[in-house]
């Protein structure tokens, strides 16, 4: 059996390396999986990242899952209703449904998380907002005060969860596979000491087809195993999953050669010689990772800002000096796809048409490309706007979030600097946790960061840019974006289909117009999957892998 070093703990990843080569031979149902990044709590009202999404989905069902197509199927809910008005769900739970303790999971387990999420300043509970699930009184209680205990959610009965909303949300249904939506067993999560939860095995409940059987926060390995009481079992063929943090590229591809991981990400550069590779280019997989990497700038006056980024033609000289199709080719280079719209492509398909949103790259052509001739004209328009020639800026970024994130800060400065004279752009590497640290209290002047979709609705970048929104970042506001965006939420465009995604463009439109943000890159992930290891999922959205079906045949 293929087993880890136990000496990769906390704080150890890079002794990943000695780890990946101290392990011996297979066995069939156990998977070994690359992580990128470390996993700081199971806790769904804390985690904030994929990685940590992936692992509490493999343990926790929601009401509902994903279909390999993405599609919200019944999980712990077998069936609901919906009213006419479609402003009324009711949930009915599966009688089969228990925690790993051996507690039968209820209704009240989703009224109590839901309701925490509310009492909690946590980064994901805007998803029962107004502007995505518009759960009744949800706005009241993050904006304006209101009783937690007001939220339009209620146990019927042990296996009767009704839920009320503000406005009909047509994708409803595919919220509810997204852990902020998960339930929580009450009475352990009480149990556990202040901060515990979600912090260890023991602190842990699992309804899923996985037990959290090995975690320790930050560790560079974890591991979950098969759950023998979950109900739907007899679909489940894999043992384990044990996830390894390798951050270095050339250790991820040695892993994989050596057979020490089963499915490993490898950077760009890599991809090329593993296409050469007859060995490997048969386990090469390409897929859409649905993170949209951008600049974002600080439009205030800060510790770390002068308030220049306030001026729109500093901000589009700024997009319009980019070349993305270089910075793809040249830096990313695993498929990743240039990108100029502030909605990504290949998540959100019009539910008439069938057409992907942003299938047109060019729709936004006059506001946003490779033009370094108008790119010059923005700048000296700027300068002249706010009264100086030359400017230094700092740029943060992540030295945790992939090999290929160092190479595109660099490309960057050097992109912007050459086609802007006067300008100055100096890096600043950083953890992610301490890049979104500095981008929530506005301690930054222009980060390299990135968003995945959430939802497959085109709010889920969209309602990011409205005023006082937490993930706001360059904390812009335009009363008619505003609105436009209340409007497709909960106004005259809710019931109207056609209608709202026409007014989703037109508020596209003013992000781009206002170069709000700068779009670089579609992210896409250049996979390795080990021979015999089949039918995990690949998702752009809310779950990027799923292992429920997976098989592996050693």
């Amino acid at each position: 059996m293929k087993k880890f070093s136990k000496i990769l703990t906390a704080g150890l990843v890079g002794l990943a390396a000695t780890a990946l080569t101290a392990v011996s031979a297979m066995a069939s149902g156990d998977i070994y999986v690359m992580f990128s990044t470390n996993v700081m709590s199971l806790d769904t009202n804390l985690a904030t990242d994929g990685d940590s999404f992936e692992i509490i989905a493999d343990c926790i069902d929601g009401l509902t899952q994903m279909d390999a197509e993405g599609a919200a199927i019944p999980a712990i809910a077998e069936s609901w209703d919906v009213s006419d008005d479609g402003m009324t769900y009711t949930f009915h739970l599966r009688d089969d449904a228990v925690w790993s303790n051996g507690e039968p999971v209820t209704a009240n387990d989703f009224v109590f998380a839901w309701k925490l999420a509310m009492t909690a300043n946590v980064e994901y509970n805007y998803m029962f907002d107004s502007s995505v699930g518009s759960v009744k009184n949800a706005h009241a209680i993050l904006h304006e005060g209101a009783d937690p205990d007001t939220l339009g959610v209620t146990a019927v009965d042990d296996k009767t969860l009704q839920v009320e909303l503000d406005n009909p949300v047509s994708f409803f249904p595919s919220l509810m596979y997204f852990p902020t939506f998960y339930p929580i067993n009450q009475a352990f999560y009480e149990s556990c000491g202040d901060g515990e939860y979600g912090t260890s095995p023991s602190t842990f409940l699992s309804n899923g087809a996985f037990i959290l059987s090995d975690y320790t926060p930050g560790t560079a390995s974890m591991t979950v195993t098969k759950n023998p009481d979950y109900y739907d079992a007899d679909k489940v063929s894999l043992d384990s999953i044990t996830y390894q943090v390798v951050q270095a590229s050339d250790q991820a591809l040695n892993g994989f050669r050596s057979k020490n991981l089963d499915i490993s990400v490898i950077s760009g550069d890599q991809v090329e010689s593993v296409k050469n590779d007859e060995s490997l280019s048969k386990n090469l997989n390409i897929t859409g990772a649905g993170y949209m990497w951008y600049l974002t700038f600080s439009q205030t006056e800060n510790a770390s800002s002068d308030g220049s980024f306030a001026n729109p033609n500093l901000r589009l000289a700024f997009t319009n000096a980019i070349d993305r199709e270089s910075i793809v080719n040249n830096y990313v280079m695993d498929g990743s796809i240039p990108t100029y719209t502030a909605v990504p492509p290949q998540f959100a398909t019009n539910s008439t048409t069938g057409e992907d949103f942003s299938a047109d790259q060019q729709k936004f052509a006059d506001y946003i490309g490779f033009d370094t001739a108008k790119a010059q004209e923005y700048f000296e328009t700027a300068k002249q706007e706010l009264g100086k020639d030359t400017f230094e800026f700092t740029m943060i970024y992540g030295n945790n979030e992939g090999d290929e994130v160092t190479k595109v800060a660099q490309g960057l400065k050097e992109q912007i600097e050459a086609a802007l004279p006067g300008v100055t752009i100096n890096l600043q590497a950083m953890t992610k946790a301490e890049r979104l640290d500095k981008m929530q209290n506005d301690d930054y002047c222009i980060a390299l960061t990135r968003w995945g979709p959430d939802y497959a609705d085109p709010m889920t970048y969209l309602g990011m840019w409205t005023t006082d929104n937490a993930n706001n970042y360059g904390f812009w506001s335009n009363a008619d974006y505003d609105q436009l965006i209340k409007d497709c939420t909960s106004g005259a465009y809710v019931s109207d289909y056609d209608a709202r995604w026409d007014a989703l463009y037109q508020a596209e439109e003013l992000v781009l117009k206002e170069a709000v943000i700068a779009p670089l890159y579609t992210k896409s992930n250049a996979n390795l999957i080990a021979d015999g290891l089949e039918g995990v999922e690949f998702h752009p959205v809310a779950l990027n892998r799923v292992y429920k079906n997976a098989t592996f045949n050693s």
